[in-house]
């Protein structure tokens, strides 16, 4: 198996602590770059956090409620 990469929050702004609203993968799906992995809901906007290149999720980090800021952690992709 190819080394995991992460998938983190980019710069959305001052937002912090922003609660995932909606799982857009599961593991073993196959994304393609800019893919949406999660939903972020903040007091402006709803927003995706897209996937930073193609690969096989292999492992979620959050889960529904949790909240994110930026630089978090989303889900640990092997690279394709």
């Amino acid at each position: 198996m190819a080394e995991l990469k992460e998938a983190r929050v980019p710069d959305i702004g001052d937002d912090k602590d922003v609660p995932v609203i909606e799982l857009l993968v599961q593991p073993g799906d196959v994304v393609k770059k800019d893919q949406g992995l999660v939903t972020l809901e903040s007091d402006k906007a709803t927003m995706e956090v897209p996937a930073p290149f193609d690969g096989i999720v292999r492992e979620l980090k959050v889960k529904v409620g949790d909240e994110l800021s930026e630089g978090s952690v989303v889900a640990l992709i092997e690279p394709a």
